[in-house]
């Protein structure tokens, strides 16, 4: 077993091995609790949960954080928004709704997009504002160091000074003077423009309640700095893997590097980003109005077919969605669940339950894939070739052969996550036995009058069983059904 991950810092595949034998520790960049999840935030959560399954498969103990921003310029802005005489609530945002009651509001839906697709609860998952000493004490290790000042002009802000650090831009591989200045925080306290903020001295109009006491005085700490105060909390001053969106490299990642690393921790062995989520080839864009919500999703297809199509391409390329993505990985969850099912009830003929279920290991070509940093699409494409062959081998009647790609698939389809999500047509259990004790008495119904040539009660039992959400499928071997996946 040979795991290799490519490394966004060195810019190459690298053989992973962890810091301490047989454990895995990984940090990734959670939401900013500032409005509803989009499809690129619950990508990255797929993704590194796609990476913590593995993992966890090939033996290690995984320990995951999953840190929440819960205070942030948007949020306050939103708030303040909502506070505005003749504010009209859009359905999505109540009126009059204080910063933190937003924040935990929009935080909830988040956790609710996570847990309908299937996303593992991660070992911790760290608030902002819950680390504001763990801040303090990074932001003073950093004044005693070099690399970081208070703003002379007495606003309470506190920067790090990116010149004082030479690996600054090690991360994106820029130059400091090709960057552009950091505009989190008013400039003219700044040494360079480039600087930026790890603590935001209070400003009149900002809500009491979204400040703290610190030695520069009351304010709230700057984006960047609360990441590296809380891995560091949970997985110490260095860690196997830091993960997040493609998006976040920089200026986020690459701040959080400096200021760690600036302040004498190692921090991440690996960096890993996911790609973005395009529109038929576009950037999805509010002011173009191309983008699709998890919502909008889930209201065209069920969770085991959104969970599939999101998690289908490998992490790191770009995942382009169409008016036709959901159909096609719909058509791909059907065939799945299919070949399932029919295995499942295969089985039960002769001995009086329901399917027999052993829970084996995935195939080499399988395993292969995922160890070469995670290739989910040649992975997917050893679960179809399973799924044909245990097809061809429920045709031709091989009971054998059909117990161990239905054990494969199962294992390949637990893997992937796609056993976790609030759906599935491949559930085993006392509701499905009862539904095949249904569906089968009509399809034996549906025999006789085709038997007897009345087309007319043939068709009609087929189009209530359609309604109902269940696909019949006629073979040499009879009819066998599924559950449809939308």
């Amino acid at each position: 077993m040979t795991l290799r991950f490519y490394d966004t810092a060195s810019a190459q595949v690298r053989e992973f091995q962890p810091l301490e034998p047989g454990k895995a520790s990984l940090y990734y960049c959670g939401a900013t609790v500032q409005g509803l999840p989009h499809v690129g935030h619950v990508r990255s959560a797929i993704a590194f949960d796609q990476l913590t399954r593995w993992l966890r498969y090939r033996g290690f103990e995984v320990t995951v954080v999953r840190n929440v921003t819960d205070i942030d310029d948007k949020i306050l802005a939103k708030s303040a928004e909502s506070f505005e005489d003749g504010f009209v609530p859009d359905g999505d945002r109540p009126a009059k709704e204080p910063w933190w009651a937003l924040a935990y509001r929009y935080e909830q839906a988040f956790r609710t997009a996570y847990e309908t697709l299937g996303v593992s609860a991660p070992s911790y998952e760290p608030r902002a504002t819950g680390h504001i000493p763990e801040m303090h004490a990074l932001i003073a290790r950093l004044i005693d160091r070099g690399h970081a000042y208070a703003a002379p002009d007495g606003s309470g802000d506190v920067y790090f000074d990116v010149r004082s650090w030479p690996e600054y831009g090690s991360l994106t591989h820029q130059r400091i003077d090709d960057m552009q200045a950091a505009t989190d925080a008013d400039p003219r306290g700044k040494r360079d423009p480039r600087d930026f903020a790890l603590w935001k001295g209070h400003k009149a109009g900002d809500p009491e309640t979204a400040a703290w006491d610190s030695p520069w005085g009351r304010g709230r700490p700057g984006w960047h700095l609360e990441c590296s105060a809380m891995v560091t909390k949970y997985l110490g001053p260095r860690f196997d893997i830091h993960g997040g969106g493609l998006d976040l490299r920089f200026p986020h990642h690459e701040n959080e590097l400096a200021q760690s690393t600036a302040a004498g921790d190692g921090f991440a062995n690996f960096w890993m980003h996911n790609g973005m989520v395009t529109y038929q080839g576009e950037k999805m864009s509010k002011s173009i109005g191309n983008t699709v919500s998890p919502e909008e999703m889930l209201a065209q297809a069920g969770p085991r077919v959104v969970r599939y199509y999101l998690g289908q391409a490998q992490y790191r390329s770009v995942l382009d969605y169409n008016p036709g993505s959901l159909a096609e990985a719909a058509s791909a969850v059907e065939r799945i669940d299919g070949f399932i099912s029919r295995a499942l009830r295969s089985q039960s003929q002769g001995n009086g339950t329901f399917g027999h279920v052993s829970h084996g290991g995935v195939p080499e070509d399988f395993a292969k894939a995922m160890d070469d940093d995670l290739n989910v699409p040649q992975a997917l494409a050893v679960l179809h070739e399973t799924v044909r062959a245990g097809n061809a081998a429920l045709a031709a009647g091989d009971a054998e052969t059909v117990r161990s790609a239905l054990d494969s698939v199962l294992a390949m389809t637990r893997v992937l996550g796609l056993d976790d999500v609030a759906s599935t047509g491949a559930a085993e259990g006392p509701a499905l036995e009862a539904l095949d004790a249904l569906v089968t008495a009509q399809l034996e119904a549906r025999a006789a009058a085709r038997a007897a040539k009345d087309w007319a009660a043939s068709d009609a039992i087929r189009d209530v069983l359609t309604g109902a959400g269940v696909v019949v499928e006629d073979g040499p071997q009879g009819a066998s059904w599924s559950l449809r996946q939308d």
